[in-house]
Protein backbone atom coordinates (compact mmCIF):
# COMPACT_ATOMS: atom_id res chain seq x y z
CA UNK A 1 0.00 0.00 0.00
CA UNK A 2 1.26 3.44 -0.92
CA UNK A 3 0.52 6.54 1.11
CA UNK A 4 -0.45 9.75 -0.61
CA UNK A 5 -1.40 13.16 0.73
CA UNK A 6 -4.84 14.56 0.01
CA UNK A 7 -5.21 18.21 1.03
CA UNK A 8 -8.54 19.51 2.31
CA UNK A 9 -9.22 23.24 2.07
CA UNK A 10 -12.21 25.46 2.70
CA UNK A 11 -13.02 27.73 -0.22
CA UNK A 12 -14.14 31.35 -0.04
CA UNK A 13 -17.63 30.22 -1.01
CA UNK A 14 -17.82 28.00 2.09
CA UNK A 15 -17.46 24.68 0.27
CA UNK A 16 -14.64 22.21 0.78
CA UNK A 17 -12.22 20.85 -1.80
CA UNK A 18 -9.75 17.98 -1.72
CA UNK A 19 -6.87 17.46 -4.12
CA UNK A 20 -3.72 15.37 -4.49
CA UNK A 21 -0.69 17.62 -4.95
CA UNK A 22 1.91 14.85 -5.18
CA UNK A 23 0.44 12.43 -7.70
CA UNK A 24 0.95 12.32 -11.44
CA UNK A 25 -2.83 12.10 -11.82
CA UNK A 26 -4.26 15.01 -9.84
CA UNK A 27 -7.66 14.13 -8.41
CA UNK A 28 -10.23 16.55 -6.99
CA UNK A 29 -13.31 16.21 -4.83
CA UNK A 30 -15.64 18.84 -3.41
CA UNK A 31 -18.70 19.23 -1.25
CA UNK A 32 -20.64 21.42 1.13
CA UNK A 33 -19.04 19.61 4.08
CA UNK A 34 -15.73 17.84 4.58
CA UNK A 35 -17.58 14.51 4.66
CA UNK A 36 -19.22 15.25 1.29
CA UNK A 37 -15.88 16.32 -0.18
CA UNK A 38 -14.22 13.10 1.04
CA UNK A 39 -17.00 10.96 -0.47
CA UNK A 40 -16.74 12.83 -3.78
CA UNK A 41 -12.95 12.55 -3.74
CA UNK A 42 -12.99 8.80 -3.06
CA UNK A 43 -15.61 8.26 -5.76
CA UNK A 44 -13.55 10.30 -8.23
CA UNK A 45 -10.43 8.20 -7.50
CA UNK A 46 -12.43 5.01 -8.11
CA UNK A 47 -13.94 6.33 -11.37
CA UNK A 48 -10.57 7.66 -12.52
CA UNK A 49 -8.97 4.23 -12.13
CA UNK A 50 -11.90 2.45 -13.84
CA UNK A 51 -11.92 4.77 -16.87
CA UNK A 52 -8.18 4.53 -17.44
CA UNK A 53 -8.22 0.74 -17.04
CA UNK A 54 -11.06 0.50 -19.61
CA UNK A 55 -8.94 2.55 -22.02
CA UNK A 56 -5.87 0.39 -21.32
CA UNK A 57 -3.89 3.34 -19.98
CA UNK A 58 -1.54 3.12 -17.02
CA UNK A 59 -1.83 6.74 -15.92
CA UNK A 60 -3.56 6.05 -12.61
CA UNK A 61 -0.89 3.61 -11.38
CA UNK A 62 0.06 6.14 -8.71
CA UNK A 63 -3.54 5.97 -7.42
CA UNK A 64 -3.94 2.19 -7.29
CA UNK A 65 -3.50 0.53 -3.90
CA UNK A 66 -3.11 3.94 -2.33
CA UNK A 67 -4.15 5.01 1.14
CA UNK A 68 -4.80 8.73 1.35
CA UNK A 69 -3.56 10.69 4.32
CA UNK A 70 -5.87 13.67 4.69
CA UNK A 71 -4.32 16.96 5.71
CA UNK A 72 -6.60 19.83 6.64
CA UNK A 73 -6.46 23.58 6.60
CA UNK A 74 -7.76 24.87 9.95
CA UNK A 75 -11.33 25.77 8.81
CA UNK A 76 -11.72 22.31 7.24
CA UNK A 77 -10.49 20.57 10.38
CA UNK A 78 -12.82 22.58 12.59
CA UNK A 79 -15.74 21.77 10.26
CA UNK A 80 -14.96 18.06 10.17
CA UNK A 81 -14.57 17.85 13.96
CA UNK A 82 -17.34 20.31 14.75
CA UNK A 83 -18.13 18.59 18.04
CA UNK A 84 -15.05 20.28 19.50
CA UNK A 85 -15.95 23.25 21.65
CA UNK A 86 -14.26 26.29 20.06
CA UNK A 87 -13.97 28.22 23.32
CA UNK A 88 -12.36 25.34 25.19
CA UNK A 89 -10.05 24.50 22.29
CA UNK A 90 -9.04 28.16 22.08
CA UNK A 91 -8.30 28.18 25.82
CA UNK A 92 -6.18 25.03 25.50
CA UNK A 93 -4.25 26.56 22.59
CA UNK A 94 -3.84 29.97 24.21
CA UNK A 95 -5.84 31.65 21.45
CA UNK A 96 -8.60 34.22 21.80
CA UNK A 97 -11.96 32.35 21.47
CA UNK A 98 -13.38 35.02 19.17
CA UNK A 99 -10.34 34.66 16.91
CA UNK A 100 -10.77 30.87 16.91
CA UNK A 101 -14.35 31.26 15.64
CA UNK A 102 -13.02 33.58 12.90
CA UNK A 103 -10.51 30.89 11.92
CA UNK A 104 -13.37 28.40 11.66
CA UNK A 105 -15.14 30.73 9.22
CA UNK A 106 -12.00 30.93 7.06
CA UNK A 107 -10.05 33.89 8.44
CA UNK A 108 -6.32 33.64 7.63
CA UNK A 109 -4.34 31.91 10.39
CA UNK A 110 -0.61 32.47 10.70
CA UNK A 111 1.76 29.53 10.76
CA UNK A 112 2.60 30.30 14.40
CA UNK A 113 -1.08 30.30 15.45
CA UNK A 114 -1.81 27.16 13.43
CA UNK A 115 1.11 25.44 15.15
CA UNK A 116 -0.21 26.40 18.61
CA UNK A 117 -3.65 25.05 17.75
CA UNK A 118 -2.24 21.86 16.24
CA UNK A 119 -0.12 21.28 19.36
CA UNK A 120 -3.21 21.67 21.56
CA UNK A 121 -5.18 19.25 19.36
CA UNK A 122 -2.38 16.67 19.53
CA UNK A 123 -2.17 17.05 23.31
CA UNK A 124 -5.93 16.46 23.59
CA UNK A 125 -5.53 13.39 21.36
CA UNK A 126 -2.79 11.95 23.59
CA UNK A 127 -4.95 12.58 26.66
CA UNK A 128 -7.90 10.81 25.04
CA UNK A 129 -5.73 7.84 24.04
CA UNK A 130 -4.74 7.43 27.70
CA UNK A 131 -8.39 7.18 28.86
CA UNK A 132 -9.51 3.79 30.14
CA UNK A 133 -13.17 3.24 30.94
CA UNK A 134 -14.41 0.78 33.55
Amino acid sequence: MKKCIALIEKGQDGTFAIFTPDTKSTVFGDGNTVAEAKADFENTVKEFIEVFEEEGRHDPDDLKNTVFEYKYDLPSFLNCYNYLNMTKLADRAGVNPSLMRQYKRGQYVSEKQASKIQDAIHKIGRELLAVRLV
